[in-house]
């Protein structure tokens, strides 16, 4: 038991030191991310342990069942590639380049826009495609209009780490839990409307208090070069992709489809329109571009964090901390309890690893409540350290190959303020629900 717990330990370790030392290497042409690494190496340490059962990893994995990893995942990837080819086709420049134009004169009012811009495409795409999207949009006009980049830049993180809650689809800790628990695409959304506007409103203001004095001042006036859809065609192919995907999503428990076949069905078709696309024009640089921005990175992260957590159920020591939990709480407390130690646990462990950790935590409980506490806070979680999530180390790492100091102790001194308010409004929202 201890052999298991201390190379648990050590394989989050390693995960950090990766991601703030080294989280990348490249060989030859190929770059691939190091954050998974140790992580990996642990999991086929574990595989190796004649305690281990394998049949049972190996039946879940094959099984039809909520908890089976690999359905999380297609599903996950699969809305992905749906965002992406999106992306590419120069949707979000488009809409991010008109919003930024008409309203450049005011630094107030270009915050707020861009604050729902961002707000809304996160709802229905991905926060780290938003993210990831608009922030060289936001380094460029900042410079060109000579003002501090800083309160735009915090507002898209905390923004589409918000959003992100209101859709089972927005994050990889969203769908996990959704699935394990078999929460419906329409009961999730109905239950976390309250959580997400109540946080997304607070954050809105707490930004705005925050960066009053840098927004009040003048920005230059400056043009910034409208940019267009590259291809339109593809682009509206793309746009009908995902709102049909989201459709059938929000219907699946009412047509008896799982929402990672739907998933699934659309990338697929998307990936052939594609192909074809690319042998007809002879131009296959949408379908190579796409393929080469999926996260494919957290197939082999959430494979082996999958068998760590295994490794500790054997020894229950979830069941342990779950038996802590209920002693220290009642009905009223034990939800908060779940959301403030989650959201912690996301700068402890990173907020994947603390999805499936608390997904073990949680395995006999019926009370969904403590479930959306988790979820919550794995979104929350995000924005007190960069290493909270994926999403803010690749922001980071962006912000610095454009010169941006941001440090980790910047970060963290807004984080705090941020995410202990929203603490406080999504335990306000989990009494209301």
């Amino acid at each position: 038991m201890i052999i298991t717990i201390v190379l648990s330990m050590l394989a989050i370790i390693g995960m950090f030191i990766c991601i703030l030392r080294f989280p990348s290497i490249r060989i030859k042409n190929f770059q691939m991310d190091t954050f998974y690494l140790p992580i990996l190496f642990v999991a086929i340490i574990f595989l190796t342990f004649p305690i281990f059962d394998k049949n049972e990893l190996f039946n879940i994995l094959t099984t039809n069942s909520n908890l089976n990893p690999l359905k999380i995942l297609v599903l996950f990837i699969c809305v992905s590639i749906i965002s992406i080819a999106l992306d590419e086709t120069g949707f979000f420049s488009y809409i991010a380049t008109i919003f930024i134009n008409k309203y450049k004169a005011s630094q107030t009012k270009l915050f707020i826009v861009i604050y729902i811009l961002i707000s809304i495409l996160t709802i229905f795409t991905s926060n780290d495609i938003v993210i990831l999207t608009f922030t060289p949009f936001i380094l460029y006009f900042s410079k060109s209009g000579k003002i501090n980049p800083i309160p735009y830049l915090v507002m898209e993180f905390v923004a589409a780490n918000t959003y992100s809650m209101l859709l089972a689809i927005g994050n990889p800790t969203n769908i996990y839990l959704a699935s394990a628990f078999n929460i419906t695409f329409i009961d999730y959304l109905l239950t976390m409307i309250i959580p997400t506007l109540l946080c997304g409103i607070t954050s809105f203001i707490l930004l705005l208090i925050m960066f009053r004095k840098q927004l009040k001042k003048p920005i230059e006036v400056f043009e910034m070069n409208e940019a267009k859809i590259q291809n339109k065609p593809l682009c509206i192919i793309c746009g009908i992709h995902l709102a049909l995907t989201t459709i059938l999503l929000a219907i699946s428990s009412y047509i008896n489809l799982e929402m990672w076949i739907i998933c699934l069905c659309f990338a697929v078709s998307l990936l052939l329109i594609l192909s074809v696309y690319s042998i007809v024009k002879r131009n296959s640089k949408y379908l190579e571009s796409t393929i080469k921005r999926v996260p494919y990175s957290l197939i082999p992260f959430i494979l082996s964090m999958f068998t760590i957590i295994m490794a500790l159920n054997h020894y229950s020591v979830f069941s342990f901390i779950q038996e802590g939990f209920a002693e220290i709480s009642n009905n009223i407390t034990e939800p908060l309890i779940y959301l403030l130690t989650s959201t912690l646990s996301c700068n402890v462990l990173n907020n994947i690893p603390m999805t499936l950790a608390y997904g073990s935590i949680l395995s006999n409980t019926e009370n969904l409540k403590l479930v959306y506490a988790t979820i919550i806070g794995s979104n929350i979680g995000a924005m007190l350290t960069p290493v909270g999530a994926l999403a803010g180390i690749m922001w980071i790492r962006m912000l610095k190959i454009n010169g941006i100091d941001y440090s980790f102790k910047s970060f963290m001194k807004n984080g705090v303020i941020i995410t202990f308010t929203l603490l406080i409004a999504g335990a306000i929202a989990l009494l209301i629900i």
